[in-house]
């Protein structure tokens, strides 16, 4: 028999888990609250950028959308099926050469896509987005 006062209580070992799956249970649930909420579905006027001039170089690669939707390689029009070829002329078959890209406020960001995806088609991959600084909302858009 045992004397008086000696427990015979086996020491538990194992840890209580039930407040730390109720926590993750409650992080799941804001999470699956606040991830619908995290998506962006309002259509957006995008401003003027105000970020600094990058250095222009030399001789630069002008591509032109006109409001009407025209292209110009340099000042020589072109079409949307000629331009590969006008740009590896202009170029000297470098497609590695940067194009700066100009488009009138007026052209839909459609023919903009459509443009930019028939340069990365025929391997023009470096293609500078050109705009006005913000401070200058009246100019028109034209080579410097």
């Amino acid at each position: 028999m045992a004397a008086p006062g000696d427990d015979d209580l086996a020491e538990l070992h194992e840890i209580n888990v039930t407040p730390f799956i109720d926590v993750i249970l409650v992080l799941l649930i804001i999470f699956m609250i606040a991830a619908p909420l995290a998506t962006v579905d309002a259509p957006v006027d995008l401003p003027a950028s105000n970020a600094l001039p990058a250095e222009r170089p030399d001789d630069p690669l002008w591509l032109t959308i006109r409001d009407d939707g025209g292209l110009l390689v340099g000042d020589d029009p072109v079409t949307l099926d000629a331009l590969p070829a006008a740009l590896a002329g202009a170029s000297g078959e470098n497609t590695d050469a940067r194009i700066f890209l100009r488009a009138d406020a007026a052209v839909s960001y459609g023919t903009l896509t459509e443009v930019m995806n028939v340069l990365r088609a025929a391997g023009w991959l470096k293609i500078a987005l050109v705009g006005r600084e913000a401070r200058d909302t009246a100019a028109p858009l034209s080579p410097p």
